[in-house]
């Protein structure tokens, strides 16, 4: 693998394609072609299709129907189900451990279960589902009268972002209450760095100062209270609003400071270029190419901000792209809107099963875990990594759904199944995905791209563990995944696919890294994310400090085998059909 090809490059500098001006004011059309078969399984994602012309010379024939794959199947439908059975068995009232963790379950609605409602974040989404459904319906009603009032046919939507702002403005008092004049407050200062620094290269060491800080102040103060600045303001903390923890949310509002700052930073670089309207943009270029001064307004600006289907939890969308696509609204397939809702409410009610009949999160935070065996042990870290997954693209998956029903068309964030990933690299770039464009595009190039790989992995994952919490069990996830990357990187530099590519071994050699790459990615994600530093710790004493957990390790890097071969033949089907999503 050349390193060329470890993340997703797109330069904020000028595009090197000459655009002609703008001939038609139709709707970009999005055609291209879908993918068929199994390949269909997987999310679609603009610009992933080259066209079976620009395939790779080297794909190989299908091995679907081979005797190596034959035997793979049989191993899956083994061990799939039994992965499943496991947490399953774990999860009885008649378990010895039941009774460490049955307070945390809630009165559940499926079968006459009980529902593992513990975890906080997901619990706060699955609660307000009803409501955030009826706001987004109420929303799109708004904007569609606005359609029907409109006395003349527009070109553009430019029009309906006057109605956007002030609906935003609204929904952030409706969350915030008293606490939105913060929002504003903050919102205000990083435009006028912004517009006060235009092309001086003060206003990006600002804009990151400035949000750093904020970002810091937050966290250590829980987003201020005016009582703490007089106490004849103490009365405005009692006016919360609905969502009173603005602080929370905010993280996901600083990447959209940084990007209109940068994207206005880079618009008034290059003049030249930000004068260009071509006829039609892919995913890319809307994301590159910079638009005139005059769009860089603050009516412009505060509807990006605070738009409201992406303002609580993403997918983050340059302020490049949201403004082109107003200027240049894409024309959405109605059957793709309709099957990707599909895709949502298929996910909930996988999530509501998972709820229903697999205790562990639950088990995690009491650590019931006691006499179970290395094999159960492990799957109660392996779903409660699942149930992550889940809990993330759930949400993401709605409010880009809702999105999508507006005529926005925000980065998919979650490609992939998290269970079908292998490499490191690719796990990254299809997980938080809009998250992963925005650090390539405003920290990664800046920092100088391939030319450090390493340190860039590791700044960049510092970043990032520090952004989404100020503590050391994320700091060390974010260290923990720049460790790991480097086994990735030093393969692909002694084993690279050009030269070893086509010899009958390379597939296996690689299947045995893909098997380390995935034992290494949950190990950091555990500590990350599920059971921390102290977790891990047990469940590595557990599943490598005893014969059992031993001789289920060695079966289990067998199954994982061959998963990542399976994983391999499914990018390859991809291939085939000129599909390329990178990850």
């Amino acid at each position: 693998m050349d390193n060329t090809q470890l993340l997703p490059l797109h330069s904020p500098k000028n595009l090197e394609v000459v655009y002609p001006p703008m001939s038609s004011s139709k709707p970009t059309e999005t055609t291209e072609p879908r993918a068929k078969g199994v390949a269909r399984l997987t999310v679609h994602i603009p610009s992933a299709f080259r066209g079976t012309s620009k395939r790779p010379a080297s794909i190989s024939p299908s091995r679907w129907g081979t005797l190596e794959f034959k035997f793979y199947y049989v191993v899956a439908l083994v061990a799939v189900p039994l992965m499943g059975w496991i947490p399953v068995s774990l999860s009885q009232t008649s378990h010895p451990n039941y009774p460490m963790y049955a307070r945390r379950l809630s009165e559940g609605w499926l079968h006459g279960r009980m529902v593992d409602n513990s975890d906080a974040q997901y619990r706060s989404f699955r609660s307000n589902l009803g409501l955030l459904s009826l706001a987004a319906f109420g929303y799109l009603i708004i904007n569609y009268i606005r359609w029907i009032l409109s006395t003349s046919s527009f070109a553009n939507n430019l029009y309906l972002i006057p109605t956007n702002v002030v609906i935003s403005l609204a929904v952030v008092v409706a969350l915030h209450g008293a606490s939105s004049l913060k929002v504003f407050f903050i919102i205000t200062i990083n435009f006028l760095i912004a517009t006060k620094c235009r092309s001086s290269k003060l206003g990006p060491l600002l804009t990151w100062v400035f949000n750093g800080l904020v970002l810091f102040l937050n966290e250590k103060y829980h987003g201020y209270f005016f009582g703490s600045l007089s106490q004849s303001l103490e009365f405005l903390d009692d006016l919360s609003g609905v969502y009173p923890r603005w602080h929370v949310i905010f993280n996901i509002t600083m990447l959209r400071l940084i990007s209109f700052n940068m994207d206005y930073y880079w618009a008034c670089k290059s003049p030249e270029t930000a004068d260009l309207t071509p006829t039609t943009l892919n995913e890319k270029q809307r994301t590159s190419l910079p638009h005139s001064d005059e769009f860089y307004s603050l009516v412009n600006y505060v509807a990006y901000i605070l738009y409201p289907p992406l303002y609580i939890a993403g997918p983050i969308i340059t302020f490049n792209d949201f403004m082109w696509q107003h200027r240049k609204p894409l024309s959405m397939r109605t059957r793709d809107n309709v099957m990707y809702l599909v895709r949502f409410i298929f996910c909930y009610l996988v999530m509501e099963y998972i709820l229903h009949f697999m205790y562990v999160v639950a088990i995690k935070d009491r650590k019931a875990w006691l006499w179970d065996s290395p094999a159960e042990i492990a799957m109660i870290g392996f779903w409660n990594l699942i149930i992550v997954w889940l809990k993330l693209l759930i949400p993401w998956r709605f409010f880009r759904a809702w999105a999508l029903l507006d005529g926005i068309d925000p980065p998919e964030n979650m490609v992939r199944c998290m269970a079908n990933n292998y490499s490191a690299f690719g796990f990254w770039r299809s997980w938080h995905r809009s998250y992963n464009l925005w650090i390539i595009r405003y920290i990664y190039i800046p920092l100088g791209g391939t030319k450090n790989v390493f340190l860039n992995t590791l700044l960049i994952f510092s970043f990032v563990a520090l952004w989404h919490d100020l503590t050391f069990k994320l700091l060390a996830w974010g260290w923990l995944i720049s460790l790991f990357v480097v086994p990735e990187l030093l393969a692909s530099y002694v084993l690279p696919v050009s030269k070893y590519g086509k010899q009958p071994w390379y597939r296996h050699v690689c299947a045995v890294g893909g098997v380390l790459n995935i034992l290494m990615m949950m190990a950091a994600n555990l500590v990350g994310f599920v059971v921390g530093v102290d977790g891990v710790r047990f469940f590595f004493s557990q599943l490598f400090g005893t014969w059992e957990g031993l001789k289920f390790m060695v079966v289990c890097s067998c199954c994982l085998f061959v998963g990542v071969q399976l994983m391999f033949e499914y990018r390859e089907e991809e291939l085939r059909q000129g599909i390329v999503r990178r990850c």
